[in-house]
């Protein structure tokens, strides 16, 4: 080789390569992907694209990591299985930023979740006066502590000496860094005209002769058989709020602790949403929670709250919005913390740049959407030191108006130019276009996709005969004529959140788009103003609550007349094909996996050895319904299943409705036994709106319908909204889809910015209108979009 040509081996690796991918629906898949490249990765829904990014590339690349560490810190880590792949080469360390909600802990806020949060109290602990003490003293996470005590060896004599330790925490004591407080209802917990032992206690786990009761009529404090109205003040006390004390009861030593903290321990100290149906719905019976009185909600000891810098306490430096504590932040210019409020600046200007400005760094972590949740995410990565890793995105343009997706790709693009190779799983035809390298999946979805339609630039994809290559460039074009409302629903002066006293008509009877920036008060506008009740029926992206023994045919209702059809044909009875029930699998209790607690660690799910996966025992799989079994038919996709109970032997009409309502929203591909929990947020609200379809909702409230939808589906759920509107309902819609937005009769344009620069109408009127206004930031995109 001549002088000036030669590449050194360790250049030569360009490429990540996969070879024979067969990780769920894949079908021998064989790409290569350039690193230090933008490589988005398109197809209809359920085509394969996150089987190949995040069940095969990122999947290995975590496994192999978590190999390097030493087999101790293996004993504590989840055994990972490799993906079903031939060859990965090439791989580097894998980050993967989803959409999954942040945790919902009570004291995860959005400033904890970043960085900005820890620089704002180390600022504080420096400049504020009077001065409390070390960042800790501003933490609402950290407890103040005194304890004293201690042994001191010295020179060999050991000789005891009393020594004070203290750490100055910024936790408020009453709320415990919650900002709230819990009262519980005492008539939900007991019965009092009833003895303990005739049952008095109506705690989900307290009965009788549960473990639970069996302690509270054994401890001895109180008369078992005593009515609880005819107890003493002392007896009262005992049962609610006694302090743990050791007792014996059956024989066995155990610790006593009063009903009160021991429901505060075991149900308030967890995520509502996390826990069972039945608990869920004693917790929401029981227990209000309100403000705490002695923080006000901010969390924090008085001390934190009254130690300023310029007159500014750190709580309302983290209620302000963060556009404004960015602002503040570049005002105080104190040379001794120079290098920190240049780091503080840098990471605040990040949320702005990211869209995210309009939050606080008080704002839950749980209460943020999925798109908001990844951005997030993504502000730790943009200012990280690390170079050639890939970086892993799924959908990062959910959620975000026009005018954001183009400040998020300058984003993708920097993580790009840093040296990193980043994989993104897109619909969004503005993201696609500054794709370095695209890998379109298909041609259908499910058994119909899982193979590669097409590899190579954004151009070749255009020019290609793919479905995404022919949708690429659809542009809706504006309605002709629209819709004339029958009547209006009318609001004043809304005020939640950010909204500042809105007053608008929302026309029934048409399809109405309500759009705006991300942070405008769009939700707060269509959620807060128009309730869920009578005649309405809202459907959001939020998680579908349900165990991971749900799936589509559980949540529909579906799995009800088909295991009677099961039952009727057989001569059995219908609970054999439950998998909740008698026809569970004994191995897995009908899970089809076994789960490993981890404890810390995140769990693990093998496939239960026994029934392979499919839930049932092996002698219900030996009935059968139109030469299937139970475990066929919940591993059919839903367009399968439509076909298979239209006629012949497993006619069934009622299933056959659902499954028809499933197809119509775009869930075609779905199989009637996936797991609720492994669905994307689109996935979700298309599967409630499915089930609302049966409802005699007059109204209904979508929240962006079209969330992970290919150009292709976005075509056919348009399809479905006017065949709402055509039937009678009135449909609004919070979207930032163009296409939406085009086809809708009447717009509500919220703005003009977001967070309190939002929260007001800027424009209402027809498509057509918004366009020739050109006034506003929609109507902008929108015209851009339709191509005038």
């Amino acid at each position: 080789m001549t002088k000036g040509t030669d590449v050194h081996a360790a250049d030569s690796h360009e490429m990540i390569r996969v070879h024979g991918a067969r990780v769920n629906n894949l079908k021998d898949v064989s790409v290569e992907i350039p690193k230090r490249r933008l490589t988005v990765f398109t197809g209809v829904s359920g085509s394969g694209k996150s089987s190949l990014v995040f069940g095969t590339i990122a999947a290995e690349s975590q496994r192999l990591i978590n190999e390097t560490y030493s087999t101790f810190v293996q004993g504590f880590m989840p055994t990972l299985a490799r993906p079903e792949v031939d060859v990965l080469d090439g791989l580097t360390t894998a980050i993967i930023v989803d959409q999954q909600r942040l945790g919902a802990d009570p004291r995860s806020t959005v400033g904890t979740a970043t960085d900005a949060n820890a620089m704002l109290r180390i600022l504080f602990s420096r400049l504020a006066a009077p001065h409390l003490g070390p960042p800790s003293a501003y933490a609402f996470n950290v407890a103040s502590v005194q304890a004293s005590g201690a042994i001191k060896v010295d020179k060999g004599a050991r000789r005891a000496e009393k020594v004070t330790f203290s750490r100055t925490g910024g936790m408020c004591p009453r709320c415990e860094g919650r900002g709230a407080v819990t009262d519980i209802d005492l008539t939900q917990l007991y019965d009092d005209s009833k003895s303990l032992r005739e049952g008095a206690l109506t705690i989900p786990g307290y009965s009788v002769d549960g473990w639970y009761g069996r302690i509270y009529t054994g401890c001895g404090f109180f008369d078992p058989d005593k009515p609880i109205a005819k107890f003493t003040k002392r007896e009262l006390h005992d049962l609610l709020h006694k302090e743990p004390t050791k007792i014996k009861v059956e024989g066995i030593n155990l610790t006593y602790e009063g009903l009160i903290p021991k429901i505060q321990k075991s149900f308030l100290s967890k995520d509502v949403d996390s826990l069972q149906p039945h608990v869920r719905a004693f917790v929401e019976r029981a227990v209000t929670f309100t403000v705490c009185p002695d923080c006000a909600g901010t969390r924090l000891s008085e001390g934190a709250r009254t130690s300023t810098i310029d007159g500014v306490s750190i709580a309302d430096a983290c209620a302000m919005q963060i556009t404004d504590l960015a602002e503040w932040v570049r005002g105080l210019g104190d040379p001794s913390v120079a290098p920190l409020l240049t780091a503080l600046g840098h990471s605040l200007d990040s949320f702005v740049e990211i869209g995210l400005g309009y939050l606080s760094l008080d704002r839950p972590s749980g209460t943020l959407s999925g798109g908001e949740a990844q951005r997030v995410k993504m502000i730790r990565h943009l200012g990280s030191s690390l170079t050639d890793v890939t970086y892993v995105f799924d959908e990062p343009t959910t959620g975000l108006h026009p005018h954001d997706i183009q400040r998020m790709n300058g984003l993708l693009l920097r993580l790009r130019d840093k040296g990193n190779t980043v994989l993104v799983v897109e619909h969004k035809p503005e993201t696609i276009a500054i794709a370095d390298h695209v890998v379109d999946l298909g041609p259908g979805a499910g058994t119909g996709g899982g193979a590669v339609c097409f590899e190579g630039t954004v151009e070749g994809l255009r020019a290609s005969d793919t479905v995404t290559g022919r949708h690429l460039d659809d542009r809706a074009a504006l309605k002709k004529s629209v819709r004339k409302a029958t009547g209006a629903l009318e609001i004043r002066g809304a005020d939640a959140n950010n909204l500042r006293g809105v007053d608008v008509d929302i026309p029934l009877g048409v399809l109405v788009a309500v759009t705006g920036v991300a942070g405008s008060g769009k939700s707060s506008l269509v959620h807060g103003s128009v309730p869920e009740g009578e005649g309405v029926v809202s459907v959001d992206q939020g998680a579908i609550r349900g165990s991971r023994r749900s799936n589509p045919a559980t949540y529909t209702g579906l799995l009800d007349p088909i295991r009677k059809a099961f039952a009727k044909a057989n001569g059995v009875k219908p609970a054999l094909f439950s998998a909740n029930s008698e026809g569970a699998c004994p191995t897995c209790n009908g899970v089809g996996v076994v789960y490993t607690d981890l404890a810390m660690m995140a769990g693990v799910a093998t496939t239960c050895e026994e029934c392979e996966g499919r839930r049932f025992q092996a002698a219900v799989l030996e009935y059968r319904l139109g030469g299937r079994d139970i475990s066929e038919v919940l591993a059919m996709p839903v367009s399968e299943a439509e076909a298979f109970f239209a006629e012949g032997e497993a006619r069934i009409p009622a299933a056959h409705r659902i499954l028809t309502r499933l197809s119509d929203v775009g869930l075609g591909y779905l199989t009637l036994g996936q797991p609720l929990t492994t669905l994307s947020g689109g996935e979700r609200q298309r599967l409630k709106l499915a089930t609302h379809m049966g409802e005699k909702g007059g109204v209904y409230v979508l929240d962006e319908p079209t969330a992970g939808l290919h150009l292709a589906d976005v075509e056919q759920l348009l399809g479905l909204l006017d065949r709402l509107v055509d039937s009678g309902k009135s449909v609004i819609v919070v979207e930032h889809h163009q296409a939406v937005m085009a086809h809708a009769d009447w717009i509500i344009d919220l703005g003009p910015g977001a967070g309190h620069d939002g929260g007001q109408v800027v424009f209402e009127g027809t498509p057509a209108e918004l366009v020739a206004d050109g006034s506003t930031l929609t109507g902008r995109h929108l015209a851009e979009y339709v191509g005038l």
